[in-house]
């Protein structure tokens, strides 16, 4: 869960995002604009939700040295590799495909800027992460939950702000700020995350089989974004 201390990191953010001369409030959204308006951060947070629950399962099972019931350490171990797969495949992709559109109108999907530092910092304790599983997984190193835990815990809070604060920024009351109605209906920078083109950029045939099970893509990806594979 988030902390005090990564709200505060998050609407520091937000705030710096919105700087600029004071300006009367906007009229309310009716029910349908917010819809309209909030559809991009609906879609970032159902794949961020698939995220923090891959995490707060490893995290819970680190902390109490307790795998989930009838998982193997195999199993749990590709669980964690999963997820650092998940997301570096997302932070590229919204590096490549995503922030640049935003990025014309938001200065904060800028490469400079707040989301795309995240991005670094994360991945900075991420691939310590999964050179450590990997290094279980191979045998050349025995399986520590604290261990385990110390490195989750070396990068968690940037990542969960991370998480909260991309939702922000594409929440309604901020992408009005930027675009029309018209142009967020025509936006497809996130429609098409997962498009066979992005995915096969990043990922090979074997690759993909040798990082993730039928279940763990499901859990990420939804039978129309993969069902080329």
């Amino acid at each position: 869960m988030a902390t005090s201390a990564q709200s505060s990191a998050s609407d520091t953010a937000a705030a710096k995002a919105n700087t600029g001369p004071a300006r009367p409030p906007p009229p309310k959204l009716s029910a349908d604009d917010f819809r309209i308006y909030n559809r991009l951060a609906v879609l970032m947070d159902s794949y961020h939700n698939h995220l923090r629950e891959t995490w707060n399962m490893l995290h819970t099972a680190c902390s109490t040295s307790s795998r989930p019931p009838g998982t193997s350490i195999r199993a749990f171990l590709m669980h964690g590799l999963h997820l650092c797969r998940a997301l570096t495949t997302h932070h590229t992709i919204e590096e490549q495909h995503v922030f640049p559109s935003l990025a014309e109108r938001m200065p904060i999907f800028k490469p400079n800027d707040t989301l795309v530092q995240q991005h670094e910092q994360i991945h900075a304790g991420l691939d310590k992460f999964e050179a450590y599983l990997s290094a279980c997984l191979d045998g050349e190193q025995e399986l520590r939950m604290d261990a385990m835990k110390a490195i989750m815990d070396s990068f968690a809070q940037v990542l969960w702000t991370h998480l909260d604060l991309e939702v922000k920024m594409l929440g309604a009351e901020n992408m009005r700020q930027y675009w029309t109605k018209d142009e967020i209906l025509a936006m497809n920078c996130i429609h098409q995350h997962w498009t066979k083109d992005s995915i096969h950029q990043h990922w090979t045939k074997d690759s993909i089989h040798q990082y993730w099970t039928k279940d763990s893509i499901h859990q990420y990806w939804t039978k129309d974004s993969i069902h080329q594979y």
